[in-house]
């Protein structure tokens, strides 16, 4: 059974951080690409960064470059997600996802499997 389990949302001022973090089961971690996403109120989930199955090719969405870091610990089935200098806009539920895919996608569609999300809120 394939589960994936962030951890790390919570409330923080903005101008905080955050750091967040999806532990893997079920599956070979090695082998996916893995990829955080959010999802705000009324608004269609997008992505937020991914990062290679090797971690040494990483993509950031532009709203959140030089703000984020996604990271990943093979050894330890764990992608990481440090957020910095938070902004109220950054408040949504934040979602771990994996896909099998070789190389990284942007798409929800190509993601595999996801976790159940951890929300993170950014007060003005």
């Amino acid at each position: 059974q394939v589960q994936l389990v962030e951890s790390g949302g919570g409330l923080v001022q903005a101008g905080g951080s955050l750091s967040l973090s999806c532990a893997a089961s079920g599956i070979t971690f090695s082998s996916y690409v893995m990829g955080w996403f959010r999802q705000a109120p009324g608004k269609e989930r997008e992505i937020v960064a991914a990062i290679s199955r090797s971690g040494v090719t990483r993509y950031y969405a532009d709203y959140v470059k030089a703000q984020f870091t996604i990271s990943r610990d093979n050894a330890k089935n764990t992608v990481y997600l440090q957020m910095n200098s938070l902004k109220p806009e950054d408040t949504a539920v934040y979602y771990c996802a994996a896909d099998n895919s070789p190389s990284i996608s942007r798409s929800t569609v190509s993601y595999d499997y996801w976790g159940q999300g951890t929300q993170v809120t950014v007060s003005s």
